[in-house]
């Protein structure tokens, strides 16, 4: 089975989270929430997770996971600044591996430099922050463009969850 990394930060989307998290595990993948510092307790948005950041992103290499998974919400604003975060992101992107990002989540993809040329969605208001990345954003519940996988918000889970499930 696969071993997935799965950004967070603080104030990710709750639902986003947990929904691929629990999924991607009844599958029988791992699943390693990678984020600044391990250790680190970080809280959902909604007030309804909580979690705590299994490997910081700076000792995290590429090579030592078969896809990325970025939930949404507040979190990929958090973490997009952190340099390390940023490299795992554009080396997971750039090897070919699959990155799935839902909501927000493009933000730290855009930060990665990994949009450009390709086609995405996202939540509404960070459209333009992906066309003027280059990237083409449509308005559609799950969009796959070579490696990456994106949705919009939290009622395309399924959709997401299954696109992602399909590739590994």
């Amino acid at each position: 089975m696969s071993r997935i990394a799965m950004t967070v930060g603080e104030g990710f989307e709750d639902s986003e989270l947990r929904v691929p998290y629990d999924r991607l595990r009844e599958a029988g993948h791992e699943v390693v929430l990678v984020g600044i510092e391990a250790g680190s307790v970080l809280h959902g948005k909604q007030g309804d997770e909580e979690v705590t950041v299994e490997q910081a992103a700076a000792t995290a290499r590429a090579e030592d996971f078969d896809a990325l998974v970025i939930p949404g919400g507040h979190g990929p604003d958090h973490i997009r600044t952190d340099a390390d975060m940023v490299r795992l992101t554009r080396d997971l992107v750039s090897s070919g591996k699959t990155v799935g990002a839902i909501c927000h989540g493009p933000q730290l993809l855009i930060e990665a430099d990994a949009v450009r040329g390709r086609t995405l969605t996202s939540w509404p208001s960070v459209r333009t922050d992906l066309i003027n990345a280059g990237a083409e954003w449509v308005d559609e519940a799950v969009v796959q463009d070579v490696n990456l996988v994106t949705s919009r918000k939290p009622a395309d889970l399924d959709a997401f969850c299954d696109a992602l499930l399909a590739r590994l």
